[in-house]
């Protein structure tokens, strides 16, 4: 008997603990892992464009999401907009997304190095080598890719318009 929507939404959520066995399995199954990662403040049309492409490049997604207080650090005291589990859920929510893990550090490198995808992704505004994660990814044999945002998409031009003030 298949599980009510909701629960399977929930079921994508996970700590760090719980997708060590997760990964074994992909992994035993040769699926190809890809890891991206993120605030998800505010999701809009350019989230949906970056995160689909990102899933199109292997076989599952693994969506590194920063923690309330990581995003405060990051972004100012008066992010995020929306609590960790909202963002978390909605993510998990999309059929493209495989798994959804917070990280509470300044960036995600301990958790790349814990799940070693087979390909690591981030917006086009950053040079490959920079990105966080490749020496762990490249040295496994993994590929490091960025994809280009869509113009006038951005949880920053969204709050410039002052839509969520």
């Amino acid at each position: 008997m298949e599980k009510d929507k909701l629960s399977i939404i929930k079921n994508k959520i996970k700590n760090r603990e719980e997708i060590s066995m997760i990964l074994s399995y992909w992994k035993f199954h040769d699926k190809k892992v890809v890891f991206t990662n993120g605030c998800f403040d505010i999701i809009h049309r350019g989230h949906i464009d970056y995160l689909s492409k990102t899933r199109d490049l292997g076989d599952v997604l693994i969506i590194g999401l920063n923690t309330d207080e990581s995003v405060k650090h990051l972004k100012g005291e008066n992010r995020p907009l929306q609590d960790e589990y909202s963002r978390a859920l909605i993510l998990a929510s999309f059929s493209f997304v495989d798994l959804v893990v917070s990280f509470s550090e300044e960036t995600p490198y301990n958790l790349i190095q814990l799940i070693v995808p087979d390909i690591l992704v981030k917006g086009g505004d950053y040079n490959i080598k920079d990105i966080v994660g490749y020496d762990i990814v490249t040295s496994n044999g993994g590929i490091v890719k960025t994809i280009p945002f869509v113009d006038g998409f951005s949880t920053t031009n969204i709050l410039k318009k002052g839509v969520y003030q």
